[in-house]
């Protein structure tokens, strides 16, 4: 059994600190597991119980705990986002400030195998994504292009963009410019450089994917999430937040967010930007999904308050993840100052990969098989619906006309961890609601990975678990 030892350097209570931490990240304490009482915590640890009581109070104000009167000290179920490790035990643990869930780890682990059913990936599948040809780049061809790079990235695929945006999705021309990045995460790290400082909050949806990524809290950036509702994020909670924090940038995930799959109205759309216009917040339009729309999308952020949002694209979800293209159109000044830091930093954007891009951009049959896609899509979307219909008194969600995911939604209430766990049990890999957010009712289905060959078993395999779930029920 771990005990301190007064013969290290740290403090005692330092070395507890950093043993509860550990026994957290690796799953050996969950989410909602009470600790001891501080009296056999101090029995157990061979110390004195204010050394217990001093670990335990740091533990809570860094979020790894909550000490509830009357009903103990159980872990944080915070996303892993809110939590952090007091800077000695950095050096000491190894570890940046973020720290991945569990859970997360543990389905990552699993998807080596090859039995296990993989819906918890993000991208496209690779039988979905199309059959591009690429051409055979000779060396000489390559010292070519390379002059046609500015620091701002390769110019015919800026011009591509630039035309696409213009021409195609109406967008406004007039003092705007691209910048191209190693996909949407680097854009949105040179915007989160650039525009803020330690101490200042960006808001998002809640529950949104960027509560699983580990820009913001090295940065010094607090996420903050804003309710939802059948048009999109409250207006009102947005405000109430604004006037409580240092909110100075929103972002937004409009078409097909991540994880929900919900689409902001068109009239929450207006009212968004008024509200950011009055509190001078700009606006990061990501519209990562734009590639995979069914049906005519509602006008962009950007085309309804052009000088107030910052629009992100990326061809990675397209092309797979291993291909990082993204961009970022905004106004001339802003383009400039992130050109500039892209530099500074030595974040630049490799030419192969552009290259290539543009290559199947431009090719004559790349609209014939972008709609073999969509088309590949919408049946795959229709295996879904099709499978549910068996399954609908138990679980709930909601039609979507494009993007990867479905929200899916147990009728019978929020889900413990270790019901969660009966996916892993069954070699299912979802991405439960608690990974993007604070509830736990909901995962995040990447349908498009449902195909001729494993949809009859991941149907077998939720029936199975539901019919699980529906015993537990009974019996409490």
């Amino acid at each position: 059994m771990w005990l301190p030892s007064k013969e290290k350097k740290e403090p005692l209570y330092q070395q507890i600190i950093e043993h509860l931490i550990q026994q957290i990240q690796i799953g050996e304490l969950l989410p909602g597991d009470t600790l001891l009482a501080e009296r056999k915590l101090a029995n157990r640890y061979h110390v004195n119980r204010s050394t217990v009581v001093r670990a335990l109070d740091e533990l809570n104000s860094i979020g790894w705990i909550e000490r509830k009167h009357g009903s103990g000290t159980i872990v944080s179920e915070n996303l892993p986002s809110a939590r952090h490790i007091p800077t000695p035990l950095i050096r000491l643990l190894g570890r940046s400030h973020f720290q991945e869930d569990y859970y997360t780890t543990t389905i990552k682990e699993q998807l080596k195998d090859p039995h296990t059913l993989d819906f918890f990936t993000g991208d496209l599948p690779l039988d979905l994504i199309p059959d591009f040809e690429f051409p055979a780049i000779s060396w000489e061809h390559l010292i070519t292009e390379e002059k046609k790079v500015t620091a701002s990235g390769y110019e015919p695929l800026k011009q591509y963009i630039r035309k696409k945006l213009i021409e195609e999705m109406a967008l406004p021309s007039k003092n705007q410019e691209v910048l191209i990045t190693s996909g949407s995460t680097q854009g949105m790290i040179l915007l989160l450089q650039n525009l803020l400082k330690p101490g200042d909050c960006v808001a998002t949806e809640d529950p949104s994917f960027l509560f699983s990524l580990p820009i913001f809290a090295p940065l010094g950036i607090e996420l903050v999430g804003i309710k939802q509702d059948e048009e999109g994020m409250s207006c009102r909670e947005l405000e109430k937040n604004i006037l409580q924090k240092r909110i100075k940038l929103l972002y937004l995930n409009p078409n097909y967010q991540n994880p929900t799959s919900q689409t902001i109205s068109l009239s929450r759309r207006r009212e968004l930007i008024e509200l950011c216009k009055k509190y001078e917040i700009p606006i990061i339009e990501d519209d990562v999904f734009a590639d995979f729309d069914f049906t005519t999308p509602l006008p962009t952020l950007k085309q309804l308050a052009p000088e107030q949002v910052i629009y992100l694209g990326s061809f990675s979800k397209l092309f797979s993840s291993r291909i990082k293209i993204g961009w970022i159109y905004a106004s001339d000044p802003l383009i400039k100052r992130l050109t500039l830091t892209k530099q500074q930093t030595e974040q630049e954007t490799e030419l192969f990969p552009q290259l290539l891009a543009t290559s199947v951009l431009t090719a004559n049959d790349y609209p014939m098989k972008h709609q073999q896609l969509r088309n590949q899509l919408i049946q795959r979307r229709d295996y879904f619906v099709e499978g549910m219909e068996s399954l609908k008194e138990f679980w709930s969600y909601e039609a979507i006309q494009g993007g990867l995911y479905y929200w899916v939604t147990w009728r019978g209430g929020p889900l413990s961890r270790t019901q969660w766990g009966l996916f892993l049990e069954e070699n299912l890999a979802v991405a439960p609601s608690f990974l993007f957010g604070r509830d736990s009712q909901h995962f995040r289905m990447n349908y498009t990975r449902l195909n001729e060959e494993n949809r009859m078993l991941f149907f077998e395999k939720m029936k199975k678990i539901t019919d699980i779930l529906k015993q537990q029920k009974k019996e409490r």
